[in-house]
């Protein structure tokens, strides 16, 4: 016969095992109500994609952004603005009034014209992101997150690589085509610009128009003017991915063989993998537009679902080169990069 501490003690042991077991079962249980199927399917939201249906650019920020919408159930509508920051501003002040839970806003209009659409948001408990282009003022004043690249670091990292790898400096002529007269959006291929000439560069400033982007076919006569201008330049920076996808026909009708030019700027596209492969694009940096899509909707449905705080990401990743762009060459023509 067993002493009864012995018997105690078996009792003990069998009372703790049987806890744990029950704590564990508890516990999984706990785990699996937490793991739930399209857990923002209830959310309504609105989504600016930036450009027009089928823009190089905004396709892929679209597929990003269709991506979440599938794996997080979230009912999203999608707006396209052709880049035009009047129409967008419209299009934000309609989104607005249809008071949907929440906003994912391409900050191309800039502050003035946002901030106070913002705060019409804030008051109707719409909650707020942002993509591509900060708004800092309205996050400072009534929240959101960011999803996209710093313009002036990045644009300034871009100038110093380029004065890096293609050796520029003293006497040497770059062509920089500014993005807007925004100052915020405007930040990117300014700090590039400086960039050069704190190397030593002679920096020949372009403005642009926002049709560019939805039609970069219409820079035509300003880039072959700028180079009949300036027939010494080696280098031109392009403000945005679809303008760089077009660099082989601004440099024919400029009449400019491949690689005479560098041709520079920013984003991947399959059209700027296939200037890559047949030599007419140097340099861009990459700003992961996919990520500037899936992100702001993951942010929205965390805040409006869980109450967790806006994400904010830096998607400027580095350079493309003639040496990496094979990497994810297969990618952007799937238009994923």
């Amino acid at each position: 016969m067993k002493p009864s501490w012995m018997r105690s003690l078996h009792s003990s042991a069998a009372l703790a095992v049987a806890l744990a077991l029950a704590a564990f079962v508890g516990a999984g249980s706990a785990d699996a109500q937490a793991l739930r199927d399209k857990w923002c399917s209830k959310v309504h939201l609105r989504f600016f994609v930036g450009g027009a249906e089928g823009d190089a650019f905004g396709t892929i920020v679209y597929n990003g952004a269709r991506q979440a919408a599938t794996d997080t159930g979230a009912q999203v509508d999608y707006v396209f603005s052709g880049w035009a920051n009047e129409r967008m501003t419209q299009q934000l002040r309609e989104a607005v009034a249809a008071h949907p839970d929440g906003i994912a806003m391409m900050g191309h209009p800039g502050e003035a014209a946002i901030l106070p659409l913002a705060e019409q948001a804030a008051k109707a408990g719409i909650k707020m992101t942002y993509q591509n282009v900060p708004v800092p003022a309205a996050v400072d004043k009534v929240g959101g997150g960011y999803v996209g690249a710093q313009q002036a670091p990045q644009g300034h990292a871009l100038g110093v690589e380029i004065v890096r790898r293609f050796h520029l400096g003293k006497d040497d002529l770059a062509i920089v085509i500014l993005a807007s007269n925004d100052v915020i959006r405007n930040a990117r291929e300014e700090g590039t610009a400086k960039a050069l000439e704190e190397g030593g560069v002679k920096v020949v400033r372009l403005a642009s128009e926002p049709e560019w982007a939805a039609d970069p076919n219409l820079a035509i006569p300003v880039v072959t003017a700028a180079f009949q201008a300036n027939p010494t330049a080696k280098a031109i920076v392009y403000p945005g991915g679809q303008m760089l996808g077009n660099a082989e026909v601004y440099m024919k009708a400029a009449r400019k063989k491949p690689g005479e030019v560098f041709n520079i700027g920013f984003d991947t596209s399959p059209q700027i993998v296939q200037a890559f492969e047949r030599g007419w694009v140097q340099l861009t940096a990459d700003q992961q537009p996919f990520q500037q899509g899936y992100l702001p909707i993951l942010s929205l449905c965390e805040t409006i679902v869980y109450g967790l705080a806006p994400i904010n990401v830096d998607t400027g990743a580095g350079f493309v080169t003639p040496e990496n762009y094979k990497a994810v060459a297969d990618l952007a023509k799937e238009g994923l990069r």
